[in-house]
């Protein structure tokens, strides 16, 4: 007997993909470079460029590549089907070090307990694998191998991600003009190699998040001497919005250049929303555990135990999930600190763990089981992010007792983690104002040993509702020059609302103009080859190929459309602020071609001759400055 509800549908039989995410951008093809397996394939995404016109000199340009985050969504040639997720990328690999085993079935009483309840049926995705864990004794963290001088997959997998074919864009003339970096001594290399991630992942400067229940996955790394990453939010609220419209702002926020994405569920059905995002993202998730916790005690932060905690870190491991926030530095003595600040505690997990502590005087049970979480994090391979429970909300709270007596915790819960050979990121500020950005990074590095920073921002102004991602991304290109490594986005409905898929990909296209700025300011290899690229294809007036090179096409074109949107616009030599009369770049052309013809070499000869003419008769006349008329 059928135990599915009349007249339901089933989610597995209806859930579509979003068609927005799977249009291919215009004259880009995804193409993929192989490593030293035939199972190690790297995507990127490469555009082809226009001809230069004769009048320029009629040169062939190079395509451009450009690290991509979408996944297979934006490969015509995969067939997506959301219904049964993506592909398995890393199986084999992880089969290949053989110290995993497959469980029977789920270890969380929660999951099982889910798995089990027929009412959920039409919600759940129906191609759940059982899980791995580590075998006894075993340690599958990406940071355990590279200790031991192994190269992962995974780790040869980013260098080439990072890389994105150097040597080949050098030769091809695209790094003819890189402005030297200042890194605030970073150790960025002329060129990223799979033993450079493998020695920064061991030093602890570096993480790849990348549980081993999460093959659907395709590497990427976080750390200061790589590219700068940027993490998007989703998840839903007690407000509303359903599974699909979360795998939809999913698939939405890679395209446009999410590098991680964190599910911060917090309404109903957190765990079968959860399974939907990662069987369908080849990004790596993160969770904060606490929150989901919360929602099994009907939100009584008081009720909370260690062993529920636990049982919500196993079963969200086994899901696949690549990092969890812990608020694990909130102490029970760095609480009154907060007492006196404009406004208090504004970390949702961090006011959680507070209000646990001060309702049984008791030590953050986070804190006191660390060791016990890090025997589950190597487990599964789950990275920390160890979490700023007391980020000041303000600017005038910034840089206070509280938020940097909760930094140095996190550096020693650090230490901790790496004894266990897990990897591990911190997270940062919040609201901090231009002069105090740098205090933060310095701070960290001191007390973190230079662990992966990761910032909210910083907001650098508490004035501007509906526009604090500006405010933030102007903080979070500074820290990300300084150091961070990686950036949570900010959206326009920050502090307002639910972001919307609009919200999302402004805040989105914020971040990554700030990553970039900060790339190129640290001087990454590499980083101004599509600024180069682009703005050769201004000066020449080669319009389609500014659209496809920018950060976001479809805005690009459709702002030129609105001055001029006939097909012919998009060739003509001039642009469409100036006019064909004003425009600066169609002038200094002009002037190329005419001293070209005139032989200006010559006319430099002329103009000399002329001048020392002058210069002697200005001595003759008695060298005064002044004559009278």
């Amino acid at each position: 007997m059928s135990t599915k509800p009349k007249n339901a549908i089933n989610l597995s039989d209806s859930a579509k993909v979003d068609e927005q995410s799977v249009k291919p951008f215009t004259r880009s093809q995804k193409v993929y470079v192989q490593g030293s397996r035939p199972d190690i394939l790297v995507p990127m995404r490469e555009v082809s460029l226009d001809v230069t016109p004769t009048d320029f000199g009629g040169e062939v340009n190079a395509p451009v590549l450009i690290y991509d985050t979408s996944g297979p969504y934006t490969d015509p040639s995969v067939q997506i089907d959301v219904r049964k997720g993506l592909g398995d990328v890393r199986s084999a690999w992880i089969d290949d070090r053989d110290d995993t085993e497959r469980l029977p079935g789920l270890s969380s009483n929660f999951g099982q307990m889910r798995l089990e309840d027929a009412e959920l049926t039409k919600l759940r995705f129906a191609h759940v694998k059982n899980p791995r864990r580590a075998k006894a004794g075993a340690n599958v963290s990406q940071m355990h191998y590279a200790r031991q001088g192994i190269i992962t997959a995974e780790m040869e997998y980013v260098a080439i991600r990072e890389n994105m074919k150097l040597q080949e864009a050098r030769a091809a003339g695209l790094l003819d003009q890189q402005h030297p970096g200042h890194s605030f001594g970073a150790s960025i290399p002329k060129e990223i190699t799979a033993e450079f991630v493998r020695d920064e992942i061991a030093r602890g400067r570096a993480i790849i998040p990348a549980n081993i229940n999460h093959v659907e996955l395709e590497p990427m790394i976080i750390g200061r001497n790589f590219l700068v990453k940027i993490n998007g939010n989703i998840g839903n609220s007690a407000l509303g919005s359903s599974i699909e419209e979360e795998v939809a702002k999913l698939t939405w926020g890679i395209r446009w250049g999410s590098d991680t994405v964190m599910d911060l569920s917090t309404g109903k059905h957190i765990h079968e929303t959860r399974e939907w995002i990662i069987r369908n993202s080849p990004v790596p998730i993160g969770t904060v555990p606490i929150y989901q916790a919360l929602e099994k005690v009907n939100g009584v932060a008081e009720d909370l135990t260690w062993e529920l905690f636990r049982d919500t870190l196993i079963e969200q491991a086994e899901q696949g999930v690549d990092y969890f926030t812990i608020h694990a530095g909130v102490l029970l003595r760095y609480v009154p600190l907060t007492a006196k600040r404009v406004t208090g505690i504004v970390s949702r997990g961090g006011s959680i763990m507070a209000k646990w502590c001060l309702a049984h005087h008791k030590e953050n049970f986070l804190y006191t089981h660390f060791d016990e979480i890090c025997e589950i994090m190597k487990a599964y391979d789950v990275s920390f992010s160890l979490g700023d429970g007391l980020r000041p909300g303000s600017i005038a709270d910034a840089n206070d007792a509280a938020q940097f007596g909760e930094l140095e915790t996190l550096g020693e819960l650090t230490k901790i983690a790496w004894k266990h050979d897990v990897q591990c990121m911190i997270e940062g500020p919040g609201h901090v104002p231009m002069q105090l950005i740098k205090e933060n990074m310095d701070k960290q590095l001191e007390c973190c040993d230079e662990a992966p920073f990761y910032t909210l921002g910083p907001l650098t102004t508490d004035i501007a509702p509906g526009y604090d991602h500006i405010t933030s991304g102007i903080g979070a290109a500074m820290i990300g020059w300084f150091g961070c490594a990686m950036l949570c986005y900010v959206t326009p409905k920050e502090h307002l609302g639910l972001p919307n898929k609009d919200d999302v990909k402004t805040g989105i296209i914020t971040y990554k103009i700030a990553a970039h700025a900060a790339d190129l300011a640290k001087g990454h290899p590499g980083a101004q080859i599509r600024d180069n690229a682009l703005s050769k294809a201004r000066f020449e007036f080669r319009w389609e190929d500014q659209f496809n090179l920018g950060l976001d096409p479809d805005t690009a074109r459709s702002y030129h459309d609105e001055t001029l949107p006939k097909d012919s616009a998009k060739v003509a030599h001039f642009c469409s602020m100036c006019g064909p009369k004003f425009c600066s770049m169609k002038i200094t052309q002009e002037v190329r071609i005419y001293a070209a013809n005139q032989r200006i070499d010559a006319i430099d000869v002329d103009v000399a001759k002329g001048l020392a003419e002058q210069a002697e008769r200005f001595k003759q006349e008695g060298s005064q400055l002044y004559k009278k008329v």
